[in-house]
C-alpha cells in the first residue's frame, strides 16, 4: 500500500478521534440549540461548566425556557443554583408560573424556597389553586360529660412570603384540633354542637391559627360530625369502682385490727389464767406454813375442807340439775308456773 494512503487514513482517524473528544466534551448540539432560541452562551462558557462539573444541560434547557417565557435571567445565577444543591428547573418552571398568575416573585426568593427543601412549583401552584387539608376525626367532650367527635376540611393557600421558616401542614392540623377540641369543651350541652356545627368553625377561625406557618387559611368547614362515648359517666363509675376499693381496703384493716385484738385478748386471759392457777398453787404451801407456824389448827384446816367439799357438792348439784331441765323441760322449776 502506498505510503501516502496510509498517511491519509491516519489522519483521517485521528481527525475523528479528535471529533469525537470535541463533541464528547464540548456540548456542540446544545450550544447550538441555544443559539437558535436566543440564548446569548459561548462555547467556552459551556466548557467552562463541564470544568465546573456542571452538567450543561441542566442549565442551559431551563434558561431556554425561561427566555422564551420573557424571563431576564443568566446562565451564572442558574449555575450558581445548581452548584448549591438546587433544582434549576423546578425553579424555572415556578417563575414561569407565577408570571402567569401574575404573582411576584424573585429568582433570589424561589432559589431561597427551593434550597430550604421545598416545593416552589407547588407552592405557586397552592397559591393559584388552594388546597384542602383534611382532619382525622377529633374527638372533644362538652360539659355534660359526652364525647363528641368532629372532622375538618381546611381550605388553605400558599403564603410565599412565609414559606422559609413557616411551619407546615402538620401544624396547621394540630392547631386546627386544638381549637375544635376546645370550643366543644367550652359548650354545657353537646346538643348545642350537633344543632349548630358551624360554631366550631366560626370559632376556630377567628383564632388566626394561620400565625406563623407558610399557609393562609381560607375556611374551616365541619365535614362531619359524630357522638362517641359517655366520659362522664365512665368517669364516675371508674371513680365510684376507686372509692369501693379503698372503702373495702379500709374495711379489711379494721377486721384485721380486730382480729389481732381479740388474739391479744385472748393471749391476756391465757396469761390471767396462769397467775390464777400460779396463785392456786400457792394456797397448800401457805395452809403448811400456817400449820407449822401454829396460825392455824387442825380443826381450822377439817372446816377449811368442808367448806371445799361443800361448794363442790352444790356445782355438782346445780350442774345435774340444769342437765336435767335441759332433758326434761317439765321438771324445769321455772316451767311449773306456765
Amino acid at each position: 500500500m502506498d505510503d501516502g494512503i496510509i498517511i491519509t487514513l491516519i489522519i483521517v482517524a485521528a481527525a475523528v478521534i479528535l471529533l469525537a473528544i470535541l463533541f464528547t466534551f464540548v456540548p456542540v448540539a446544545l450550544w447550538i440549540s441555544a443559539i437558535a432560541a436566543g440564548v446569548k452562551i459561548g462555547i467556552f462558557e459551556l466548557v467552562g461548566m463541564r470544568l465546573r462539573r456542571v452538567v450543561p444541560a441542566r442549565v442551559v434547557n431551563p434558561l431556554i425556557k425561561a427566555v422564551k417565557a420573557g424571563i431576564d435571567l443568566d446562565s451564572s445565577r442558574l449555575e450558581g443554583h445548581y452548584l448549591a444543591g438546587g433544582n434549576v428547573d423546578r425553579v424555572v418552571n415556578a417563575l414561569i408560573a407565577a408570571q402567569r398568575a401574575n404573582i411576584e416573585l424573585s429568582f433570589e426568593r424561589a432559589a431561597a424556597i427551593d434550597l430550604a427543601g421545598r416545593d416552589v412549583l407547588e407552592a405557586v401552584q397552592m397559591s393559584v389553586n388552594p388546597k384542602v387539608i383534611e382532619t382525622p376525626f377529633i374527638a372533644g367532650v362538652a360539659m355534660d360529660g359526652i364525647e363528641v367527635k368532629a372532622k375538618a376540611r381546611i381550605t388553605v393557600r400558599a403564603n410565599i412570603d412565609r414559606l422559609v421558616g413557616g411551619a407546615g401542614e402538620d401544624t396547621i392540623i394540630a392547631r386546627v384540633g386544638e381549637g375544635i377540641v376546645s370550643t366543644i369543651g367550652s359548650q354545657q350541652d353537646h346538643k348545642k354542637v350537633l344543632e349548630n356545627p358551624d360554631m366550631i368553625s366560626q370559632t376556630v377561625l377567628t383564632k388566626g391559627l394561620d400565625s406563623g406557618t407558610a399557609f393562609e387559611i381560607l375556611s374551616i368547614d365541619i365535614a362531619d360530625i359524630d357522638i362517641g362515648k359517655n366520659i362522664g359517666a365512665e368517669l364516675q363509675t371508674d371513680q365510684a369502682e376507686a372509692d369501693k376499693k379503698i372503702a373495702q381496703a379500709k374495711a379489711e384493716e379494721r377486721r384485721a385490727m380486730a382480729v389481732a385484738q381479740e388474739q391479744e385478748m385472748r393471749a391476756r386471759v391465757e396469761e390471767m389464767r396462769a397467775k390464777v392457777v400460779e396463785a392456786e398453787a400457792e394456797v397448800p404451801m401457805a395452809l403448811s406454813e400456817a400449820l407449822r407456824n401454829g396460825h392455824m389448827g387442825v380443826m381450822d384446816y377439817m372446816n377449811y375442807q368442808n367448806v371445799l367439799a361443800d361448794t363442790d357438792m352444790r356445782d355438782s348439784i346445780s350442774k345435774s340439775s340444769k342437765g336435767d331441765s335441759d332433758m326434761f323441760p317439765e321438771n324445769d322449776p321455772r316451767n311449773k308456773n306456765n
